[in-house]
């Protein structure tokens, strides 16, 4: 067995084997992105922000079901399954190689077009919708007020309607002391929520380089299934490459 099949059964090998590892760290990239988008989902109105993360999850599904089968194809020097398993790597290349563009593409979208859409939801406020509860909990958790600061509510229909303040969520401590009104500004958060939004989003770029790891690795991966088949096409032939 020479050095060119050698190698390239160590990298089918190691690719079969980092099927299950990439499978469980990619879901778990699907589901924070998920997750992100939950506690964002109210401020972006574009749904189709979620497909990276569906197809992120769709792809470790499928690297768990074939990790096995591309030990044994690689083992084997089955022509057959070696010939699926570069199917396989195709496939899934090519699904990652879409998920990067969307990816890109929704990122740079949803960054542009980030303080309208924050806008329309603080004014659809009235503190029992939907919106509101997702306002609320946002604006607690992340301890933010309105989109830049908390003087984003005083165009809103809350504030006119509740004797100029803005909801409870932008106090600091809950407490009797803080009313919501504008003159108590030490009571209440002074950073705005957009850039919290902002730091959601900007973490999903180290998830869209990891799949750019895993695609090159899988492009290396195909090479390797096209030098040990072309190898044992020409032992079954009886001819010997040039390059042995």
């Amino acid at each position: 067995m020479d050095c060119g099949i050698i190698m390239s059964k160590t990298v089918l090998l190691f690719l079969s084997l980092m099927f299950w590892a990439a499978g469980a760290g990619l879901a778990y990239i699907g589901t924070y992105m998920l997750r992100s988008y939950d506690s964002v989902g109210t401020f972006i109105q574009d749904k189709y922000t979620l497909t990276p993360a569906i197809i992120i999850i769709g792809i470790s599904v499928v690297m768990f079901i074939f990790g096995v089968f591309g030990c044994c194809a690689t083992i084997w020097e089955s022509k057959l399954g070696l010939g699926f398993f570069f199917l396989i790597i195709v496939v899934l290349f090519a699904a990652e190689v879409v998920a990067l563009v969307f990816g890109i593409i929704y990122q740079g979208k949803t960054n542009g077009e980030l303080e309208k859409p924050m806008n329309d939801v603080i004014a659809k406020y009235d503190g029992q919708n939907p919106e509101s509860i997702t306002v609320d909990a946002f604006q607690s958790k992340f301890q933010c007020c309105g989109v830049t600061n908390y003087t984003s509510w005083s165009n809103t229909t809350w504030f006119t309607k509740n004797n100029n303040t803005v909801p409870l969520s932008c106090c600091k401590n809950a407490s009797t002391e803080c009313t919501g009104r504008l003159d108590q500004p030490n009571l209440l958060y002074g950073q705005g929520c957009k850039p919290q939004v902002q730091h959601l989003i900007r973490a999903l770029e180290y998830a869209l380089l990891v799949i750019l790891g895993f695609a090159i690795f899988k492009f290396f991966g195909m090479l390797s299934i096209c030098v040990i088949t072309c190898r044992c096409n020409s032992k079954r032939s009886g001819y010997q490459p040039l390059y042995a």
